[in-house]
């Protein structure tokens, strides 16, 4: 996983309308809170987008961007945009080798009940507008999250 004081890589992914989004495209004038979870329309990852839904005015007055990354296609990601009226951009890295997810460092091995699989790590990132980690968030727990990442952004940004 990246830390924080590190430049983020570069990448090319397709948002939910299937057209291709670079670090610059996603960018505020501040920042981007890049936040990668696991899989659309699971409840955990449905809590997290809403409470980034609830708090997108706030996010956006300090000059910052929100943007949700997982493996689903752009087709889920609009359907799930639309499910849940999210105001935010979700791109989709479902290419087999999960490029951006591992050049993330959020692409990991997981164990679920004895069984050991690849799958995203929950991981949320406060990035600036030059592209270098003012926060990381590792292994996040959704319940009370997009509060902490709203209270560091206003004292980082």
């Amino acid at each position: 996983m990246l830390e924080t004081n590190t430049k983020i890589p570069s990448f090319s992914c397709q948002d939910q309308n299937g057209n291709e989004k670079t670090f610059k495209d996603i960018t505020g004038k501040n920042g981007v809170i890049l936040y990668f979870y696991p899989k659309d329309n699971t409840s955990g990852c449905t809590t997290e987008a809403q409470e980034f839904r609830d708090e997108i005015s706030t996010f956006r007055k300090l000059g910052l961007e929100v943007v949700g990354v997982s493996k689903d296609s752009a087709k889920t990601h609009t359907n799930f945009i639309t499910k849940h009226e999210l105001p935010f951009t979700l791109l989709a890295d479902n290419d087999p080798e999960a490029e951006m997810c591992n050049a993330f460092g959020v692409w990991q091995e997981k164990k679920n009940y004895g069984k050991v699989y690849m799958g995203i790590v929950r991981t949320t990132y406060i990035i600036d507008a030059k592209g270098l980690i003012l926060k990381a968030y590792p292994k996040v727990r959704v319940k009370e999250h997009v509060a902490t990442v709203l209270a560091d952004a206003q004292i980082l940004v």
